[in-house]
This record gives structure tokens, sequence and C-alpha cells, in this order.
């Protein structure tokens, strides 16, 4: 779809807020508020209870333990639910062996258009929503995540309304998918739209990894240039940049010389294993998720 086109498809009418009730999904909370409010959604405030086996040692253990957290999660729930108060929402708490199916299930359910979700950036742990569980939602999931890492500042989400936008790209086709979302997020918030490149410096380890090492500096800003439609309707002209150096790392740090208040994505899907994804492969995406000082709009190419 081309660009143009894709801008009147992109709506956020009904956003699924995913929380395991800890510090980093409260910190995820108002972001999922204020686009609610911003877009005229509805919230879906939605909690998976997944079995903790090392408390079921017998059957009679094993159902009040069972019961133990699902009432935990309910008293929790109650808790999101009155902080939505003033917005359309519904709440639920659903048991799963894993995170991914229940949630799938949610988005096709309630036309889910947009996820909202806060990771405290790690991996290895078993916490819901953990580093590799939540890398593992925005890479399969068929909307776009937008994720609140650990370096995200409470109160800085501006009523969902962003100044300046930065849309990273490789200029790969799965890229492309989250060009509709940067212009609008600039255009709903009548903001600056920075577009960047990040050309891996030479002496990558392989060809794989020198990817856009071949584009010359000149056709880079000629291809950044021409990214958004003309008719698109931003206030002014796209900021563009041109960096060299390790991809995630540079997206970071010029996300913030840059004052960028959202970062814009775009990734390869699962596609049966996480990792395959370009220049925003496996560790680049999640290293920009886990270490930006802004939330990180993933759309899957």
């Amino acid at each position: 779809m081309k660009p143009t086109a894709a801008l009147a498809d992109v709506k956020f009418k009904n956003v699924l807020y995913l929380t395991d009730f800890s510090e980093p999904s409260e910190a995820a909370f108002p972001f999922a508020a204020a686009v609610a409010r911003g877009y005229g959604a509805k919230v879906y405030a939605f909690n998976v209870l997944i079995p903790a086996p090392y408390v079921y040692t017998t059957p009679d253990l094993t159902e009040l333990a069972i019961e133990a957290e699902e009432e935990v999660a309910l008293s929790e729930m109650k808790k999101v639910e009155s902080q939505l108060a003033g917005l359309p929402h519904e709440t639920a708490v659903e048991r799963g062996a894993g995170v991914w199916e229940p949630v799938e299930r949610a988005i096709r359910e309630h036309g889910i258009d947009l996820i909202v979700l806060g990771t405290h950036g790690r991996t290895g742990a078993q916490k819901f929503l953990l580093g590799s569980v939540a890398e593992e939602i925005f890479r399969r999931s068929p909307v776009p995540v937008l994720t609140i890492g650990p370096g995200v500042l409470s109160g800085s989400h501006n009523a969902a309304r962003f100044h300046r936008v930065l849309f990273a790209t490789d200029f790969a086709p799965e890229a492309a998918a989250a060009i509709p979302y940067a212009i609008s997020l600039a255009l709903k918030g009548n903001a600056r739209l920075i577009l960047l490149h990040v050309v891996r410096k030479i002496g990558a380890r392989n060809e794989r990894e020198a990817g856009s090492v071949e584009i010359s500096v000149a056709e880079a800003i000629h291809q950044l240039y021409e990214i958004p439609p003309k008719d698109a309707g931003l206030n002014s002209p796209p900021e563009v940049a041109v960096e060299f150096g390790e991809p995630a790392n540079r997206i970071v740090e010029a996300s913030k010389e840059r004052g960028a208040d959202i970062i814009v994505l775009g990734v390869r899907d699962a596609a049966g294993r996480l990792g395959a994804a370009t220049h925003l492969e496996r560790s680049t995406a999640h290293k920009v998720v886990a270490h930006a000082s802004c939330p990180v709009l993933t759309v899957r190419g």
C-alpha cells in the first residue's frame, strides 16, 4: 500500500493496554490513556495471568494458589479501571500458559489497532512484560505496538501529542510499513518529522552487517526526502539525517540529540523465530526499545 493511501487507514479506535501491574506497566498507562483521549479510542485493559509452577506442589495447594493469584490480579485490575474513569473502556484478566495467544485473541475479538505496554527492557526473566516477551509481542502483532521502556520519564506523554517524531529506516520494505504512522503522528501533533538513516561503519564483520554501507550519503539523503508523499500535509519540510555507526546506538543517540519524543520503527515479523529483521534486526529493535528515552512505536512490515 502506498504511503498516501495508507495515511487514511491510520486510526486508533481500540487500544489494548497490556499490564502485569508492575512499575513499567504503570509507567505505560498514561500513554495508553492519552492516546485514547487524543484519538477518541476505547481502552481494553488486559492482564494475562501466567501460572507460577513453583507454588504448585499438591492439587489442593495448586487450587489455593490459583485462587490467590486471580484475587490479586482482579484487585489490581479494579485499580486500573478506576484510573480509566471518563474513558470508554473494558478490563479483563485471563489465564494463559503464555502471553501471545491470549493477546492475539484479544486483538481479533476487539478490533484492536494499537497495543501499549511497558517493559523493563531486560531478557531472561519470567516476569510478564520483560524485554523478551515485549519483543515477541511487537514482532508478532499485526497492529502497531507502543512500547514504554525504562528510560522514558514519567509525565512525558504530552497528551499523546508528539512534537518531534523520529522515523528510522534502512529503506527495506519492512521499514516502509511504518511510514504512514510516523506521518500521522507528526500531523496529529503538528510536529516536526525527522527522517534518519544509519550507515553501518566500514569494517562490519560480514556482508549482512555491512548492509547499507554500499549506499552513498547523497543517495540516502535523496531517498529520505522522498519518503513523505507530496500531499502529506506536513507543516514543514522534514528534517533528514544520515548517521554512521551501530544502528541501535545511533538511533537512540540521534533521538536524544534532536529532541525526539517518539521513535517509529518498521520491523520484520518473527517468521518462525525472533530475530530476522534487516538493519532493525532483533538486537537493534530490542536495544532501541530498551534504551530510548522516549516511547517507541514499532510497526510490523
